[in-house]
């Protein structure tokens, strides 16, 4: 039987679901990466090398790495409007005591609390997502939601250097203000998700019982279809070779996405030594723009044709090669080709995501994203301590650079081969009644 689902449904999905996550991921990874652009003046404050500050960058990865499966299936039990609450409201909390930070044990300590408290929160949102929109408005409602967290750069990176001026305010460091002021709003949203959040199109107030009836048809329909079903036992689903392979791609996405926004202030520093932190935190911002505009063409390009591979793995082969070219381009090209690269890597997020959901369904799912994201934690782990170390011995981070452009040439290539057989479901063409029409 042919479900059919009326475009004002999507509309009201569009306005009702989006905007909400959208803003949580703002505020969540303008927590997550607050940090880079406060490491210009804290790391001075502190005493902290590239290599210490590169440590307690990764340390906060280790306690999301433990924690992020568990959080991602008591959510399948308590449901995500308390579970995504219960963790924006810690990790709001948390944040902000960053400024009370006087030493580097302190420091450490903080990032790794801070890790545990956010640990499940994108995974927890991506398959609340999968459970409200139909394959072929995926891709599009995943660059929104990405694009809360590469807005949280745009905004966050200026807004940081901003209240960096802020030194000596109150007898307290510019810094400390920045981690003060940016954990409040976590908070705040928090008891927001509480209060609003629905967890089922049967509970949604602006939908009609017949509205969400057609969903829920909708959306049972595509479940059914999911390489990994919806009763697929979750441990059996995490050792699929197929959710394997995918995790492979996210970990080397990752060395991009995790290592050069928390090293951005500092690589642009580097490359043009002497601006004062507002125009750095300018300068870092544009790659994210970059980002915001790849992720919604590509992932609106996706859905309209059905094709996913090579939406998936050509803009990552893409952004590799330009991050390998930057190394050896003067200042100007250099800068131009971090942000080529910076936008090409999230081109492919909401294609990735889009995928992941379409061939695994139910709890099978809810596990298998936060293994998947868990997996690229190890990125953040690993990778910024290598990149600090290098600059520490080198003087600069173009040998880190290089490292990060093989990575991403080797996850677009696997993205390629792990997903060329995948095709989604495409959108209806012009000139079809205005229903998308799911089989």
């Amino acid at each position: 039987m042919t479900a059919l689902l009326s475009p004002s449904v999507l509309r009201k999905l569009n306005t009702k679901i989006i905007p909400l996550v959208v803003v949580c991921y703002f505020v969540n990874n303008l927590d997550k990466t607050n940090v880079s652009i406060a490491a210009l003046d804290m790391n001075a404050d502190l005493g902290l090398t590239a290599t210490m500050y590169g440590i307690g960058v990764s340390v906060f990865y280790i306690t999301y790495l433990v924690f992020e499966v568990p959080s991602n299936l008591i959510m399948t039990r308590v449901g995500p409007r308390i579970w995504i609450a219960r963790i924006m409201i810690s990790w709001g909390i948390i944040s902000s005591l960053m400024c009370l930070v006087h030493v580097p044990w302190q420091f450490y300590t903080l990032r790794l609390l801070l890790g545990a408290a956010e640990a499940g929160f994108a995974p927890g949102i991506i398959y609340y997502l999968s459970q409200w929109f139909p394959q072929a408005n995926r891709a599009r409602a995943m660059s929104f939601f990405y694009m809360g967290s590469v807005s949280a750069s745009v905004v966050g990176l200026p807004l940081g250097g901003m209240l960096l001026t802020m030194d000596g305010f109150l007898g307290m460091a510019g810094w400390r203000w920045l981690f003060l002021l940016e954990g409040i709003p976590a908070v705040v949203l928090g008891i927001v998700v509480l209060a609003v959040l629905k967890e089922r199109p049967r509970q949604a107030p602006w939908l009609t019982s017949q509205e969400a009836d057609q969903l829920e048809a909708v959306l049972e329909s595509e479940r059914g279809a999911a390489t990994i079903g919806e009763h697929y036992p979750w441990y059996k689903a995490i050792t699929n070779p197929t959710v394997i392979a995918l995790s492979a791609v996210w970990l080397l996405q990752a060395f991009c996405t995790i290592g050069v926004t928390l090293f951005m202030p500092l690589i642009l520093d580097g490359l043009a030594p002497g601006k004062d932190s507002v125009v750095v935190g300018l300068l870092s911002a544009l790659p994210f723009v970059m980002a915001c505009v790849f992720m919604y063409l590509n992932g609106r390009s996706s859905d309209r044709t059905g094709e996913r591979s090579k939406h998936l793995g050509l803009p990552l082969v893409a952004a590799g090669l330009c991050m390998g070219l930057a190394p050896y381009s003067p200042t100007a090209v250099a800068y131009l080709l971090l942000v080529l690269a910076v936008g090409l890597t999230f081109a492919l997020t909401p294609v990735f995501w889009a995928v992941t959901t379409e061939k695994i369904a139910g709890v099978a799912a809810a596990a298998s994203i936060a293994l998947i994201n868990t997996v690229a934690q190890f990125a953040g782990i690993g990778l910024p301590p290598v990149l600090g170390a290098i600059k520490d011995a080198t003087g600069s981070y173009d040998g880190g650079l290089l490292l990060i452009a093989l990575a991403l040439v080797v996850g677009g290539v696997l993205g390629i081969a792990v997903t060329r057989h995948h095709r989604s479901r495409p959108q209806p063409v012009a000139g079809e009644p205005e229903r998308a029409r799911v089989a």
